[in-house]
């Protein structure tokens, strides 16, 4: 009997992160151990634990019995904590312009689904973070990417997006700290920005700030707050910044400063309600990381500060490789030099992986065209770890020489 076919529309997602993986655990099932600096779960990693106050409030809900479904747009306590600490980031947050999802991907999912359809697009930054590229398609709408400059800090190039918005964009999309550059956007760029998407009346802004504890420059803005005319979603949630990824809690905060989102807040609410609800212990225990201190981030932040310099000088000291220093984030997107590498640097991720089991991802995952010759990688792992992962990577480029 012939195989039952698959739909087009999973056939064609690709998710480069995860995807490199499969190598990877079959070098580890040959009994390889593999140094993986491909995923961004400070988990994954020693040093970095989700704090003990957060567990603990999780813990004591579950103790509680608190496992039922919870309200579809959210706890109404966890609403209003996120609605004051994005009121806290100036704008005028309330806690029902908070909806809380299964993570960012899935707000993603739900907004992409209340606002595309056939013909329409989303500009986001290339390299950009997958989902991006991969969700709009599945609602006939396509992804178009803006050019983030490699020649200068890989800061937002606006007369590429100004070149490719037309009245077809629904969605203009800041990741900011960026993934996978570490760029972090200045509040004059969000301003232009702003600026460009206003011309367009159908066009809103996704704001993806989940990185926005993570900022090493102190100059990250939140864009609903320089916002006055254009609707914006603004993204985040407790993976990255309070260190809880596979709890799945992030949000979705709507700014609708011309009240132009009736319609859309509707969608977005009846596909939240037809899904049912996050997990109620998860937002308990994210709750209390939003009220409770988080004196805790400053001794994180800095144990993530010197992995990334260890990394910097690592790559300032290897012949065949070229790095911007990220100014958020925990990623650093590096350049391959190597005329063998530059246009093929998925080879090189896989051959490193076979050659020296240090698993990171190839640039051209995160946009075929924008990140080609280059690699991500996670600097969340001990400087002992980085310090052997990068004298293997050294080895390899000189050997392939």
């Amino acid at each position: 009997m012939s195989e039952i076919p698959v739909a087009e529309r999973a056939a064609r997602i690709e998710y480069a992160i995860r995807d490199v993986v499969i190598p990877a655990n079959a070098l580890e099932a040959e009994g390889h151990e593999i140094i993986k600096l491909n995923i961004g779960d400070p988990i994954a990693y020693p040093g970095l634990p989700t704090p003990t106050h957060m567990v603990r409030a999780f813990q004591d809900s579950l103790s509680r019995g608190e496992t039922g479904y919870s309200p579809s747009y959210g706890l109404p306590s966890l609403r209003s904590e996120i609605a004051k600490d994005e009121r806290g980031k100036g704008w005028n947050c309330s806690p029902d312009d908070v909806y809380v999802c299964h993570g960012v991907t899935e707000a993603l999912q739900i907004i992409f689904t209340a606002t595309l359809e056939s013909g329409t697009k989303v500009l986001a930054p290339g390299p950009h973070y997958p989902p991006y590229m991969a969700y709009p398609q599945l609602f006939g709408a396509e992804t178009i990417e803006y050019r983030l400059d490699a020649g200068d800090g890989w800061r937002v190039d606006f007369a590429d997006i100004e070149a490719k918005m037309d009245e077809s964009v629904r969605i203009l999309v800041l990741i900011n700290p960026n993934n996978p550059t570490g760029n972090v956007a200045s509040s004059d760029e969000i301003d232009r920005l702003i600026s460009i998407a206003e011309k367009w009346p159908n066009c809103m802004i996704i704001a993806d700030e989940i990185y926005d504890e993570l900022d090493f420059t102190g100059t990250q803005t939140s864009v609903a707050s320089r916002s006055k005319s254009v609707p914006v979603f603004t993204l985040n949630g407790v993976s990255k910044g309070y260190y809880a990824p596979g709890w799945r809690i992030g949000y979705m905060a709507l700014h609708d400063p011309t009240k132009r989102l009736g319609a859309v807040r509707d969608g977005i609410e009846r596909l939240l309600r037809s899904r049912l609800c996050a997990s109620t212990p998860a937002q308990m225990g994210y709750l209390a990381g939003l009220e409770q201190s988080r004196d805790w981030m400053q001794e994180y932040t800095q144990k993530v500060l010197s992995q990334r310099d260890l990394c910097l000088q690592r790559i300032s000291e290897i012949d065949g490789l070229e790095v911007e220093s990220p100014g958020g984030a925990f990623y650093m997107f590096v350049r391959l030099t190597d005329s063998k590498w530059a246009t093929d640097d998925k080879k090189f991720v896989l051959d490193l992986l076979h050659n020296e089991h240090v698993l990171v991802v190839h640039g051209s995952g995160f946009s075929k065209e924008m990140g080609l010759g280059h690699f991500r990688l996670v600097y969340l792992a001990d400087c002992d770890v980085l310090s052997e992962a990068f004298d293997r990577i050294d080895r390899f480029l000189q050997r392939s020489r």
